[in-house]
């Protein structure tokens, strides 16, 4: 699953053109590395986004099969570290 849709499918992002400009700002890294939006996410990655205030870290347990999940489901698919 692309790193823009899931994002936005996992709740992080409410939407997926936020998490495009994300990316193409080069505020958002998988595993340590700059990606662009068409980057495939896998499970095991950690997704780092730094905000004006500081980075979040997530780690990635499942993709999602739906375009949007429940925002009470996302522990399911993330853990924040």
């Amino acid at each position: 699953m692309r790193i823009d849709k899931f994002l936005n499918s996992v709740n992080i992002t409410k939407r997926r053109s936020i998490a495009q400009d994300m990316l193409s700002s080069g505020v958002v890294l998988i595993n340590d590395i700059v990606v662009k939006p068409s980057k495939n996410v896998a499970v095991g990655d950690v997704i780092t986004i730094n905000y004006l205030s500081g980075a979040k870290k997530y780690e990635v347990l499942d993709l999602p099969q739906t375009k949007s999940t429940p925002k009470s489901l996302q522990h399911l698919y993330v853990k924040e570290l």
